[in-house]
């Protein structure tokens, strides 16, 4: 690996130590080694810091910063890729787990397809175990060579964890940095979308895990959502109007910034117009964790088998 590696990892996390040892293995598991991993650890009052250090003695690409403060999750997703010096990127959450192989086929789908900005790969959504809950096809028209095809694509199909693809960092550089109002992950990635296109990798590469300490499950209001995004938020009122009021800003604000010809960007405010409406119909925003579980019997891949250190947890912890 040269001084400067070809990836940055940025791993932001604030009392992971449930299962920040894990998702640690998989990424450095990977069959893809030429990067950094950048933790930043949001001032954790558990465990994290003893984990980090602890693999970070062990593995040089780790880099590990302590944050002297709480700063919430969102300044902290943007810290790390401040501190990134790859010139591919790719967040990633302590929780988690990775496909040996998943860095390396994002970094040769971008190798082989200059015109793309982000890559990814098939996921599924695991329980605390590490065992599939629902696995999910990815739907969305990300890989159209057409501005606004992406950008509706991405207001109207539900799923799709792009946010954690490898991405290129010039195109990173180029969008706003990620807000801190609810949802303001789907605006950031709608923004990136808006630059090029994505590719997706056919393999079942990447496992979101849902369980109830996710951010998500344990900040179930919107208010508590947006402190725990960033603790400046904690004296401000987040009545639904001014949420969804800033959503949609988010949207309009990223169509405006984007390098779009007059229709292209005409259409996508059109777009936007119409999932504005669709929102009030019943059914309107379908999580992909809401679908029914399936039956494990019928399933015919093994995270453990494509995980490293799945096998023999005690062995694979430093």
């Amino acid at each position: 690996m040269t001084d400067r590696p070809r990836l940055s990892i940025g791993l932001p996390v604030y009392n992971g130590e449930e299962y920040l040892a894990e998702s640690l293995d998989a990424l450095l598991g990977q069959t893809y080694e030429d990067f950094e991993l950048v933790v930043s650890d949001n001032a954790s009052t558990d465990g994290t810091e003893d984990i980090c250090r602890r693999y970070a003695a062990k593995d040089s690409r780790i880099r590990y910063l302590r944050l002297p403060r709480n700063i919430g999750a969102t300044p902290n997703h943007n810290h790390v890729f401040a501190e990134s010096r790859g010139e591919l990127f790719k967040w990633a959450s302590h929780d988690d787990l990775y496909g040996r192989d998943l860095l390396r086929r994002c970094v040769e789908a971008l190798d082989e397809r200059p015109d793309v900005i982000l890559a990814h790969a098939d996921q599924a959504v695991i329980d605390g175990d590490g065992q599939v809950k629902v696995p999910y096809e990815y739907t969305l028209a990300t890989d159209s060579p057409h501005a606004p095809v992406r950008f509706r694509s991405m207001l109207f199909e539900p799923g799709g964890d792009d946010f954690y693809g490898v991405i290129r960092a010039d195109a990173l550089r180029r969008v706003k940095p990620m807000d801190s109002y609810h949802h303001a992950d789907r605006t950031f990635v709608a923004e990136i979308a808006l630059h090029g296109r994505f590719h997706q990798v056919p393999e079942l590469l990447y496992f979101r895990r849902d369980h109830p300490t996710r951010a998500e499950r344990a900040n179930p209001s919107k208010r508590s959502r947006c402190v725990n995004l960033d603790p400046r938020r904690a004296g401000l009122l987040h009545p639904t109007p001014r949420l969804l009021a800033e959503y949609v800003w988010g949207f309009a604000s990223a169509i405006r910034r984007a390098p779009l010809s007059a229709a292209d960007r005409r259409a996508c405010y059109r777009h936007l117009a119409a999932w504005m409406t669709s929102r009030v119909r019943p059914g309107a925003g379908e999580r992909v964790e809401d679908r029914a579980p399936v039956d494990p019997a019928g399933l015919t891949v093994s995270v453990d088998a494509l995980v490293a250190g799945r096998d023999g947890r005690e062995g694979s912890q430093v």
